[in-house]
C-alpha cells in the first residue's frame, strides 16, 4: 500500500482536475449533459483510480488501477481535442490542459514501469 498524498502523479492529476473544472465552466450550457459531464468524469477518474490502486494489497493490483487511470487520461485528452475541433473553446485555452494531461500520462507510464521493477525484485 502506498500513501496517496505522497504520490506526485496523484498531486498532478488533482491539479489537472481543477484546471478541467475551470475550463468546462466556459462550455455552452447545452453541453451540460454531454461533453461537460463526460470531461468531468474522465478527469476525476484519473486521481480516483490512482487512489484506489494505492489502497490495494499488491503491486499488480496497483498497476491495474494505474492502467485504468491512464486510459482515462487518454479519454480526457481526446475530449479536450474535441472541444477545440468543435470550436467550443479556443485552442489557446485548452492546449495547456492538454499538455498537463500528456504530462500525467508520461508520469503514469514511468510509475507503472517502476511498479513492474519493484514487483520483479520482490519475486526473486
Amino acid at each position: 500500500m502506498h500513501k496517496v498524498e505522497n504520490l506526485k502523479i496523484w498531486d498532478k492529476s488533482i491539479e489537472l482536475v481543477k484546471k478541467v473544472y475551470s475550463l468546462v465552466s466556459e462550455l455552452p450550457k447545452d453541453e451540460k449533459f454531454g461533453l461537460t459531464s463526460q470531461i468531468k468524469r474522465s478527469s476525476v477518474s484519473i486521481p480516483s483510480n490512482i487512489a484506489e490502486g494505492a489502497g490495494r494489497n499488491s503491486q499488480k493490483e496497483f498497476k491495474h488501477f494505474m492502467s485504468i487511470a491512464n486510459g482515462s487520461a487518454y479519454e480526457l485528452q481526446t475530449q479536450l481535442i474535441m472541444v477545440v475541433e468543435l470550436n467550443l473553446i479556443d485552442k489557446e485555452k485548452v492546449q495547456p490542459i492538454i499538455d498537463l494531461c500528456i504530462e500525467v500520462q508520461k508520469m503514469n507510464y514511468s510509475f507503472q514501469k517502476s511498479l513492474i521493477k519493484t514487483e520483479l525484485n520482490t519475486q526473486y
